[in-house]
């Protein structure tokens, strides 16, 4: 499966229990950023994707971005000047 986001979206890979995937999530709302969650203990194969980016963690957030790029814990004010960019 492709999880690239649309251009000016993110792609944001997390758990339900992740105080940070629910504070990013938050600030992403609180400025206006679209995102797609997806929930690696629910997805089949995306928490295979997440070790695979983060050097074999199942780190989260985990943050796609419309180039290609990702990030781990990344904070919304990188997210929003990722996107910018």
């Amino acid at each position: 499966m492709d999880f690239t986001p649309e251009s000016g979206t993110i792609t944001m890979f997390s758990t339900s229990w992740c105080g940070y995937c629910k504070r990013l999530k938050k600030q992403l709302d609180a400025q206006g950023i679209g995102y797609t969650e997806i929930n690696i203990e629910e997805v089949e194969g995306t928490a295979a994707l997440v070790e695979k980016i983060n050097g074999g963690n199942q780190t989260v957030p985990t943050v796609l971005f419309p180039d290609g790029s990702s990030a781990t814990n990344p904070s919304a004010a990188e997210v929003k000047t990722r996107l910018a960019a």
